[in-house]
C-alpha cells in the first residue's frame, strides 16, 4: 500500500494552521495548502489514514477549478513542483501531487452547499418540517429524492463541531445582501454545470459544498472544490430513491465506527487494514471516474 501522509513539517517556511485534513503555510504573498492523508469521521480525526486521500481531494478538485474558471476566477497560482517558488521545491516528495500555491484571500463566513437530491440533514429536516433552510419542499419526497430544480441552502463555518444550516435571510446578516446573492448565483451556476458534466460519466452529485473569497475586491473560489469531502457522489447506474444510497467517500469509515463501542469523542480508534485498503480504493475510482 502507498505511504501514508499524516503531518507535514516544512523547515523554514512559516506554518499557518492545521485542519481536520489539510495543512497551510505561508509563502511570501500565497498560502501553501498540502492535502494530507488524515480522515475524520463524526468531527473526530482518526489516527489511521487513507493512502493518497490527499492527493486524490487535490487532484479532483484542480479538475473541477479548471472547469469553473468560465463561471468564476480561483484561487490557484500553481500545482506543479516545477512552477512552486524555487525554496519550496526542495519539499517536492511531500508536495507533489496533493498540494496547491492559492492565493491569499479574505474567506467569506458562511458555506455555500447547493442540494440537487434530498440525503444527510436536509432529508432529517424535511422529515420534521417539510423544508430545508426555511425553503418549502413538495411534500411526498422520499430520502434521497431528486428536487425538481436544485436548493442553495447555506451555513455558518465552525472549526470545531457541526457547521448549523441558516436560511437565506440569515446569510444575508452575516454577509452584505450583494454578496449573499451573488454567492447563491455563483453556487448554483457551479452546482448545475458539475451536474451535468458528472453525470454524462455515471455520476450523480446528491450536495456539494464551496467556499468563496474575497480577492482584489472580486469573489474567487476557494479552498477544495466537488472533492468526496465536500459532495456527495452517487452512481448513476445504481441510483434508487427511497433510500441511502452508496457514496463515493468516507461512508466505508463511518459505517465501520458504527459497529464499534465508541463513543465519537476522541481519541478515535485505529482503522484495520481492509477498510482502509476499501476507502482508499473507493476514493481512486472516483478521481478515475470524474477526471477521465
Amino acid at each position: 500500500m502507498a505511504e501514508t501522509l499524516i503531518e507535514t513539517k516544512l523547515e523554514g517556511i512559516k506554518f499557518r494552521k492545521r485542519g481536520k485534513v489539510r495543512d497551510i503555510y505561508e509563502y511570501e504573498d500565497y498560502l501553501l495548502i498540502i492535502a494530507t492523508d488524515r480522515v475524520s469521521a463524526f468531527d473526530v480525526v482518526l489516527p489511521t489514514g487513507i493512502p493518497e486521500k490527499g492527493k486524490v481531494l487535490t487532484q479532483i478538485s484542480i479538475y473541477w477549478f479548471n472547469q469553473m474558471k468560465d463561471i468564476v476566477e480561483n484561487h490557484l497560482v500553481a500545482t506543479e513542483i516545477k512552477d512552486f517558488p524555487e525554496p519550496l521545491k526542495r519539499f517536492a516528495d511531500v508536495l507533489e501531487g496533493r498540494s496547491m500555491l492559492v492565493k491569499k484571500s479574505q474567506p467569506m463566513p458562511v458555506e455555500c452547499i447547493v442540494r440537487g437530491y434530498l440525503s444527510g440533514s436536509g432529508w432529517q429536516e424535511y422529515k420534521k418540517s417539510g423544508t430545508i433552510c426555511g425553503i418549502k419542499l413538495p411534500d411526498g419526497l422520499v430520502e434521497s429524492s431528486k428536487l425538481e430544480n436544485p436548493i442553495f441552502t447555506p451555513s455558518t463555518k465552525s472549526e470545531k463541531g457541526h457547521d448549523i444550516n441558516i436560511s437565506f435571510d440569515e446569510m444575508k446578516k452575516i454577509v452584505a445582501p450583494h454578496l449573499a446573492e451573488r454567492l447563491k448565483e455563483l453556487s448554483l451556476k457551479i452546482y448545475e454545470k458539475a451536474r451535468d458534466i458528472a453525470e454524462r460519466k455515471g455520476i450523480l452529485i446528491a450536495d456539494t459544498k464551496m467556499e468563496f473569497g474575497m480577492f482584489d475586491d472580486k469573489l474567487i473560489l476557494i479552498d477544495e472544490l466537488l472533492t468526496p469531502d465536500s459532495s456527495r457522489f452517487w452512481s448513476k447506474k445504481d441510483y434508487q430513491p427511497g433510500k441511502r444510497q452508496d457514496s463515493y467517500d468516507k461512508q466505508i469509515v463511518r459505517d465501520y465506527l458504527l459497529t464499534l463501542d465508541w463513543d465519537k469523542t476522541y481519541p478515535g480508534p485505529e482503522l484495520p487494514p481492509e477498510i482502509v485498503q476499501k476507502t482508499a480504493d473507493r476514493y481512486r475510482e472516483i478521481l478515475s471516474i470524474l477526471t477521465a
